[in-house]
């Protein structure tokens, strides 16, 4: 089972069947999901992971929060650190938010295709911010754990 469906899992099904009255916080999304997250946002957690398939790069996040939107123009992804910057396109121009179980909850996975040698940067590179920006909404993720990676 890949990553993103054993998040998809554990957020529950897609479409709410009863919702909980509960205050949704970056805790209580991080305490749900097993997962570490990559970046957080004021009232949103990121997920993140870089993949390869068929000679192809991309950069799949999964956003978990009350970031909810639907859209037929794509989104961008500013990738912020040390010396380092880059913008990326969403991989589809269309796509839209599930909700959760959890009242006031979306996930969103979006896909941003990349260059090979930019992969290589973000390997290397020590990241600090995220600034994902889609339709009227623009969110800046801290990220996690910015030490480069061996």
């Amino acid at each position: 089972m890949s990553f993103f469906t054993k998040l998809k899992s554990a957020l529950g099904n897609s479409k709410p069947s009863e919702t909980k009255a509960v205050l949704d916080t970056i805790e209580a999304i991080t305490n749900d999901i097993e997962h570490e997250p990559y970046a957080i946002a004021e009232q949103n957690v990121l997920y993140a992971g870089l993949n390869e398939l068929g000679g192809y790069y991309f950069f799949q996040t999964v956003i978990v929060g009350n970031f909810h939107v639907k859209t037929k123009i794509g989104g961008q992804l500013i990738m912020i650190g040390e010396n380092f910057e880059l913008k990326l396109e969403s991989d589809s121009v269309e796509f839209e938010s599930d909700p959760t179980d959890v009242k006031g909850r979306s996930i969103t996975k979006i896909d941003f295709q990349i260059e090979e040698e930019d992969a290589a940067k973000i390997t290397n590179s020590k990241l600090n911010e995220l600034v994902l920006t889609c339709k009227k909404h623009e969110i800046t993720f801290s990220v996690i754990n910015n030490k480069k990676k061996k």
